[in-house]
């Protein structure tokens, strides 16, 4: 048993957190929503503030939204940075800016502390799962110690380098879920308005080469119309930012990544900031003036 402080208890992180517990872990929590009573129920220990968490657990999860958001945790007046005494390790599960983590990560090591960044694939399925992906990065040493907690959350762990390079994976690997999206919202849409059942025809096509884990189970929302997220649209136009971003900063071109993010923007330009990401399939569908569902 150790003890775990957890900082963002929202769709992704409170199930995360649970199986912590679960593993017999003490879990220290704070989130500005207030720690959800069935977590409290399994033990869970509500604290007033990320210093608070850091001051009372050995190793310090992070599972917020964005860059700002984790700067604001960690070197707020009340943040975690303010809590910390030599010797514990801090891990952030968000999905955030490689160049900046890796500032983070210094500062954090200058007070004699280990930094993990290790974002997650997965949603809020591999979540509720334990199944998630885990994308490491920083030091062996502190990859091993902290493996046995990752093992609790997910299935496919992987420390990829050093500090920041956990971030830069997952930026690729955001770079791939939307392109994917786009291909079955563009395939689905088009068997659909050719008079095909897209429920029919992503059954056939889950048989063959172009199976996937998006077609499975993004294809099944497009046709069900079921857009509650899973993973808001917002969060994703996130990541695709940090991706467009760097391709500028390294002087490089990704133009399928750029047709996705503005697919994304019409959404978000019709109030659909907080859909599931399947619901990019929307933006095709205003411009064919047809829906998958034939609708």
């Amino acid at each position: 048993m150790s003890k775990v402080g957890f900082i963002g208890l929202g769709i992704m992180g409170a199930p995360m957190a649970g199986h912590l517990i679960k593993g017999g872990h003490e879990l220290y929590a704070y989130t500005l929503l207030g720690v959800p009573e069935e977590l409290k129920g399994m033990g869970a220990v509500e604290c007033g503030s990320s210093k608070e968490v850091a001051e009372k657990a050995d190793t310090i999860i992070i599972m917020v939204p964005d860059t700002p958001h984790v700067k604001a945790v960690l070197f707020d007046d009340e943040g975690v940075a303010q809590g910390l005494s030599g010797g514990k390790t801090v891990v952030d599960m968000s999905s955030i800016s490689p160049i900046e983590t890796k500032e983070f990560a210094a500062k954090i090591n200058d007070l004699g502390c280990a930094y993990l960044d290790a974002p997650v694939s997965g949603g809020e399925v591999g979540a509720k799962g334990g199944t998630l992906t885990i994308m490491v990065g920083g030091s062996q040493e502190d990859f091993d110690r902290t493996l046995p907690l990752f093992e609790l959350m997910g299935k496919n762990i992987t420390l990829v380098g050093g500090n920041g390079d956990g971030q830069t994976c997952k930026v690729a690997n955001q770079i791939i879920v939307a392109l994917n999206i786009e291909a079955v919202s563009e395939a689905l849409l088009f068997a659909s308005k050719a008079g095909a059942d897209p429920a029919k025809v992503r059954e056939a096509l889950m048989g063959g080469f172009a199976s996937s884990k998006i077609l499975e189970v993004h294809g099944e929302r497009m046709v069900k119309r079921t857009f509650d997220p899973g993973f808001r649209i917002e969060l994703h136009q996130k990541d695709l930012n940090l991706a467009l971003s760097g391709a500028r900063a390294l002087g490089m071109s990704l133009p399928n990544t750029a047709t996705a993010q503005e697919l994304f923007n019409s959404c978000a330009a019709h109030g659909g900031s907080a859909w599931d990401h399947s619901a990019m399939c929307r933006a095709l569908e205003m411009m064919a003036d047809h829906d998958i569902a034939g609708e």
